[in-house]
């Protein structure tokens, strides 16, 4: 239809105003009235979402509607033929949020896991509580070697497919006994649970598969989304670890299921619009490497290498991911084509996203997949290469010559001890992240490791920032103007200092979380100093819960009793529901746009509803690549939206804090 947009807003020189729709990549300015009135037509579907923002000569975005709904396309038009959107500036919301992967929500109908109908009951009780977000983990396909090892939600072998175990069989008559019984477990199966629902999906197929395929609305969505639907169906079909008594089943069982999923996610996702819950999804930073993405497109990928984390807070040893790195040169040459297809297709269920492990953006932790150090092996016990093994990529490697220059008198043992030769560049070299732990480090002179000091920190915290600058605002923009979604990013870790102005100009909002300081040298967060552009929260996915980590440290628990709320005496070996509601409107209270804490962390305020063990709250242990993600909520969603109490007291709270 053709529509007439219109809004005041008073701009700067040199500033117009233009919006962004999720129908197509460039913006559509408007055109100054007086009045301060900016006005523009164009031809637009129904229902479609747009957000208006401010941008410069080049078109480039300078400010943005952020953390907040999108605008929708409604209503009819005039006898002219045209609907005009009388439209105001959306500022900034403070909001409050619940994360919860879909994987741990319960219901009474349930079927041994959560799901997208388990998702539509989660926006109910988000809504009776008065909060404005819901974050989830990723939710795409992992189906790889049938074990529970697939729990793991950040090994995709698809950018685009779903999980089947999130299909809601209650909506398609699929449900079984078996998968009731699943239910009653307190925490998840992963293995029973995805052979008895794939079965259970099967017998929906072999129903229901005639009727489906000939519908105009099967037709038009598989059209839509035959470019990744087909490889990922055959790719699929190819597997041999589902086959039941029939042998492999044809791709047509993978586009039913996907299908299925499409349906039962977008109403749940329109259904949280409707009630004015921000849904918000989180983008992995890497895809299996047995995953179709890897087979369909090798050159845009370097599986030689594997991503991972250098030594931090959650491994002395460093991470190794097991994702192949990107082939950043080679996805920049269709102007970052994957990754664009990639977000729009996520922004048809979400209005808000994370991007996982932001830095890689910037550069990627890359350890070679045949790391070895002279006469060691470097395998851990679980058979990984070691995380420490690693270099970042890109980064500018340093010559013999340069070496020297520092005062390091090098050799072949210098070398192999206390550096790593870069991929791409022979006999030029970086710096070994855990140099000073070795050997050869501790047999140096006093001025020959004063030498390797200064080497060390300046490769690592001066030399690459303005090359790792460049290197994520090649990238980050394309990505972010390609859909409407509010964009947050994990930036923790070791961060280059030029991370957040990269995030400020793209306005990324930044993640802050109190049992994670960034503040060197301190034990926790302090959200009352927390930046506006950001999400904070208090533990996450990857770390204890509150309780956990007071239960699980207690002299960091005694500190922080002491210097943080200000309390004199022991404290308590457990803590108890009103001190975690003190720390809880600790958060509430901060200038972060966006408050989300985990649903462990809310529910602490009540005794009566969360877990026994604190510890067992715990949902990731992201030193052991072979976790087992199966935790689920203690109380199920409908006795949580029927405690009139608890809820009342969480609106209130909320409220209290302005969100």
């Amino acid at each position: 239809m053709k529509v007439k947009f219109k809004i005041k807003y008073q701009t700067k020189w040199g500033e117009s105003v233009a919006v962004k729709t999720n129908e197509r990549e460039e913006l559509i300015r408007l055109a100054y009235n007086v009045g301060d009135v900016w006005q523009g037509e164009t031809e637009i579907d129904e229902d479609a979402q747009y957000r208006y923002c401010i941008v410069g000569d080049d078109d480039t975005p300078l400010r943005i509607e952020t953390v907040c709904m999108p605008h929708i396309v409604k209503g009819s038009p005039a006898a002219g033929g045209t609907l005009t959107l009388d439209d105001e500036w959306r500022n900034p919301q403070r909001m409050a949020g619940i994360a919860v992967p879909v994987f741990a929500l319960r219901t009474k109908g349930s079927q041994g896991v959560g799901d997208f109908g388990d998702l539509k009951t989660l926006v109910d009780w988000a809504d009776t509580m008065g909060m404005k977000a819901i974050q989830i983990l990723p939710i795409n396909d992992t189906t790889n070697d049938g074990t529970y090892r697939d729990s793991y939600p950040y090994n995709s072998i698809s950018t685009y497919a779903l999980h089947p175990m999130y299909v809601d069989l209650r909506q398609i008559g699929g449900t079984t006994d078996e998968l009731s019984q699943l239910n009653e477990l307190k925490q998840i199966d992963y293995e029973r649970v995805n052979i008895a629902k794939r079965k259970a999906i099967t017998e929906c197929f072999k129903r229901d598969w005639t009727k489906v395929k000939a519908s105009d609305d099967y037709r038009k969505w598989y059209e839509k989304n035959e470019h990744w639907l087909r490889p990922y169906a055959e790719f699929r079909a190819h597997q041999n670890v589902y086959d039941f008594e029939t042998g492999k089943f044809s791709p047509s069982l993978y586009c039913f299921t996907q299908y299925i999923l499409h349906i039962q996610l977008k109403a749940a996702a329109d259904y949280a619009r409707e009630k004015g819950i921000m849904l918000k999804g989180d983008i992995p930073i890497g895809v299996s490497r047995e995953s179709v993405e890897v087979s369909s497109f090798p050159e845009l990928f370097h599986t030689d290498q594997s991503t991972g984390a250098p030594p931090d807070f959650f491994s002395a040893d460093g991470q190794n991911w097991g994702f192949p790195t990107y082939n950043w040169d080679e996805m920049a040459k269709d102007g970052y084509k994957w990754w664009k297809n990639r977000m729009q297709n996520m922004a048809q269920y979400f209005s808000a996203y994370r991007i996982d492990h932001l830095l890689g953006f910037f550069r990627i932790w890359a350890i070679p997949m045949s790391a070895r150090r002279v006469g060691q092996e470097l395998k851990q016990s679980n058979g990984v290469v070691s995380g420490c093994e690693g270099q970042f990529q890109p980064a500018i490697p340093m010559s013999k010559d340069e070496i020297s220059s520092y005062g390091l008198h090098i050799n072949d043992a210098i070398l192999d001890g206390l550096f790593v030769e870069d991929f791409k560049q022979k006999d030029h070299f970086h710096p070994r992240i855990t140099g000073q732990n070795t050997e050869t480090f501790l047999n140096l002179d006093d001025g020959q490791r004063q030498a390797f000091n200064n080497i060390h920190y300046n490769f690592f915290f001066n030399r690459n920032t303005q090359y790792w600058y460049q290197e994520a605002m090649k990238k980050l923009p394309a990505l972010t103007r390609s859909n409407l979604m509010v964009c947050c990013g994990e930036d923790l870790g070791m961060v280059p200092s030029c991370v957040p102005s990269v995030m400020e100009q793209l306005n990324i909002l930044s993640l802050e979380i109190e049992n994670m300081p960034k503040e060197f040298g301190t034990d926790f967060g302090n959200p009352y100093a927390y930046p506006q552009m950001s999400v904070c929260t208090i533990s996450s996915h990857d770390t204890h819960t509150l309780r956990g980590w007071w239960e699980d440290d207690p002299q960091r628990a005694q500190r922080y009793y002491n210097n943080v709320l200000h309390l004199w005496d022991a404290a308590p070996k457990e803590l108890p529901g009103w001190m975690n509601e003190m720390i809880v409107a600790r958060n509430l209270a901060s200038s972060s746009l966006l408050c989300i804490l985990t649903l462990q962390d809310w529910v602490g305020i009540d005794e009566t509803l969360r877990y026994p063990d604190a510890l067992s709250e715990r949902i990731n242990e992201p030193a052991n690549p072979r976790h087992y993600w199966r935790w689920r909520m203690s109380q199920d969603l409908d006795a949580l939206i029927s405690n009139d109490s608890f809820n009342r007291h969480i609106h209130q709270l909320c409220t209290s804090y302005g969100r």
